[in-house]
């Protein structure tokens, strides 16, 4: 008997479909794409939807200073499915892009293209005239990259911070600060990077171990009272892990509800916090004995000899200073540091900065003058 062949694919029930076996996605993508945007499927979005409650994304630029990378990826695309979710929960939802064409980030890529370094540049006019055509053609190239993630927005009609529209709104947000009074020059202490010659952002700041030499110095207090001194020399020490901010010393700050030791030594005494005398004592190797303790608040009446500048300088108190290591009586360089800076200002003293922005001591500095810190 002859078996017939029997065809059983005929007698499996599936839908019927339209889409290909193959997803072919590399060849399919760009057709998707270009038929959105042939389509003006953006715009269709925003026009349905005119009159329904807003949803507005506020995009963080990127710099316009390279090709995306995979940060730029998921930045964008979470902030694509936030916007589309909304547009298809009935909002209107436009997504206006942006670039950031001004800073450091473009800086440092159009040097490493020139294969120089910042302060080679002679014509500054004529190289931000190139920073700009740089950030240009990287808007071009970065829209192009955001389009092919399938990214929807106003990608024609960016806002880019270099346009004179913006930079105009920037200008007049600022006149009307200038006109209430809330602009005033003044100095405050920023991050600084001595390489790149430039100021840094917060985030711009990566900070690793790094083991740094510590010293104690010892400043002369002028006139002491005969209470504390007993008509002996009358010394304050301070210890520092930055020794190259001496030169710009303008105080030094004790912690008012903590008491001082007076140490005795052959040549006067020598104040210090009460809780780390002993290890001071230890690793200065001093030959000494104890005269008796007194109060922080006592100390504020003091004043002492810089002996790099000669100046007078007081004695003030900060929240800052603590017991935990150095002598508890702080150096204070209002040109070094933001807690110095705040302790500058509420004690009216001299914000000094004697180091230029290649990290060298300026004239001010005296002998230093010309060292790098």
């Amino acid at each position: 008997m002859n078996e017939q062949a029997v065809d059983y694919s005929k007698t499996v029930l599936l839908p019927k479909t339209s889409f290909p076996m193959r997803a072919e996605l590399p060849k399919r993508e760009p057709l998707l794409l270009e038929f959105w945007e042939k389509n003006c499927i953006y715009k269709k979005t925003l026009e349905v939807r005119k009159e329904k409650p807003r949803f507005i994304l506020h995009d963080g630029p990127p710099y316009a200073n390279g090709h995306i990378h995979m940060g730029h990826v998921l930045n964008k695309v979470l902030k694509d499915i936030s916007v589309k979710s909304q547009a298809m929960s009935g909002h209107f939802a436009p997504y206006v892009p942006g670039w950031d064409c001004h800073g450091l980030p473009i800086e440092q890529e159009l040097l490493k293209k020139l294969k120089i370094a910042k302060r080679h540049v002679q014509d500054v006019p004529a190289f931000r005239a190139q920073a700009r055509e740089f950030a240009r053609g990287f808007i071009d190239i970065q829209r192009s990259e955001f389009k092919r993630l399938a990214v929807l927005g106003d990608w024609e009609n960016p806002y880019i911070t270099m346009s004179p529209e913006y930079e105009g709104t920037v200008i007049a947000a600022f006149l009307e600060l200038l006109k209430k009074g809330y602009i005033y020059r003044g100095k405050k202490t920023v991050y600084w990077c001595v390489s790149c010659e430039t100021a840094l952002a917060d985030a711009e700041v990566e900070y690793k171990d790094k083991t740094s030499s510590s010293i104690y110095a010892r400043l002369a207090v002028e006139n002491p009272p005969q209470s504390l001194s007993q008509g002996r020399p009358l010394f304050l020490a301070v210890w520092t892990t930055t020794p190259w901010t001496l030169p710009a010393n303008r105080a030094a700050a004790v912690k008012t509800d903590e008491n001082y030791r007076l140490i005795k030594t052959a040549d006067g005494l020598i104040l210090a916090a009460d809780k780390l005398a002993d290890k001071f004592i230890s690793e200065a190797k001093l030959e000494c004995s104890k005269e008796g303790v007194v109060s922080g608040e006592e100390l504020l009446k003091l004043q002492y000899h810089h002996p790099l500048s000669g100046q007078t300088c007081p004695v003030i108190s900060a929240d800052f200073v603590d017991m935990e290591t150095g002598t508890g009586i702080v150096h204070i360089a209002p040109g070094h540091g933001e807690d110095d800076y705040h302790a500058g200002l509420a004690n009216k003293l001299e914000i000094f900065c004697p180091v230029d922005e290649r990290g060298r001591f300026t004239a001010e500095a005296g002998e230093f003058a010309g060292k790098t810190v």
